[in-house]
């Protein structure tokens, strides 16, 4: 069975400054998920899943999914801050999305095979695909707690123009993950690349693996998902920025012994628009990128 792509399209875009998921960067009109999706469909995947907010389902059918058309089998599923397990109500005074891993919860219904969960707005590259794609394609069928991850070198991964935040991430000699915690204030200082911990500023190497959000699952974890947020609605309904975040599942399975991750080296490098000022940065790496001949001019012809 070929793996599916999970498709994180429901963020708010604030710090960008609009829904950059719809912003044409390539020299087609191509958005960075049509990059994400061609990458993935040379890698072998066979399904792409798109989480994206109701409100803009309309432009999204029209300005994105028909594209794609004939060349890959797409599904829509929403998410909602009102979509909670039963039990459960959203708070009036609301207006947080619940996170990363709320989100990939939406697809649990149309996903039955490996999967990997990657962001709408960030621009990974084709050897990370390929890395993926591979692993989970080499996955015994039935298989359950096997999952990987692709990290990227932090300091590859840094926007000029502001702080980023990242899933900062430890490694044993198996490579596999032993843990990994959300910094949401990453950025390069004057003594080197920092992320901030309360009131302070700690240094991290250059190379340090982070998480980009690029994850490898089996349908399994949906269940945990689906059994863990429970508990923690709990503890955090009614925390207003509190959000669940796949980390934090993650790491949840990996203290407890129920799952190993594998972290998978990429030669792939990341670049993304954190800041309306990163687009041009992009834009220029893309045409660069269609120069080399690693991208035809126009996806999805």
């Amino acid at each position: 069975m070929k793996p599916a792509l999970v498709v994180l399209a429901a963020g708010m875009g604030s710090r960008y400054g609009g829904l950059k998921q719809l912003d044409a960067l390539g020299p087609s009109g191509e958005t960075i998920m049509d990059y994400s999706v061609f990458d993935a469909i040379r890698a072998g995947f066979g399904k792409v899943v798109f989480i994206i907010r109701k409100d803009f389902e309309d432009d999204f059918r029209k300005l994105v999914l028909k594209k794609y058309e004939g060349h890959v089998q797409t599904e829509v599923v929403f998410q909602s801050i009102n979509d909670l397990p039963e039990g459960f109500k959203c708070p009036e005074d609301r207006t947080k999305p619940w996170g990363t891993n709320h989100a990939v919860l939406m697809a649990k219904d149309v996903i039955n095979e490996p999967f990997c969960v990657i962001n709408a707005d960030d621009f990974y590259g084709r050897d990370c695909f390929a890395v993926m794609g591979k692993f989970l394609s080499s996955l015994p069928e039935g298989s359950k707690n096997v999952y990987s991850m692709v990290g990227f070198r932090v300091a590859n991964t840094l926007s000029e123009n502001g702080k980023v935040s990242r899933g900062v991430c430890e490694v044993n000699a198996q490579r596999h993950l032993t843990t990994v915690v959300e910094r949401t204030e990453i950025i390069r200082r004057e003594n080197g690349v920092c992320y901030k911990d309360g009131e302070d500023w700690v240094r991290i190497e250059d190379n340090t693996p982070v998480s980009m959000n690029v994850w490898g699952f089996t349908p399994d974890y949906m269940k945990y998902s689906d059994d863990f947020f429970k508990g923690w609605l709990k503890a955090n309904i009614n925390v207003p920025k509190s959000e669940y975040y796949i980390p934090l599942m993650v790491n949840e399975l990996i203290n407890n012994g129920t799952a190993t991750v594998e972290v998978l080296d990429t030669t792939s490098k990341w670049f993304g628009v954190t800041y309306a000022e990163d687009r041009q940065g992009v834009v220029d790496k893309i045409a660069e990128l269609v120069k080399e001949g690693v991208y035809p001019a126009k996806l999805f012809a």
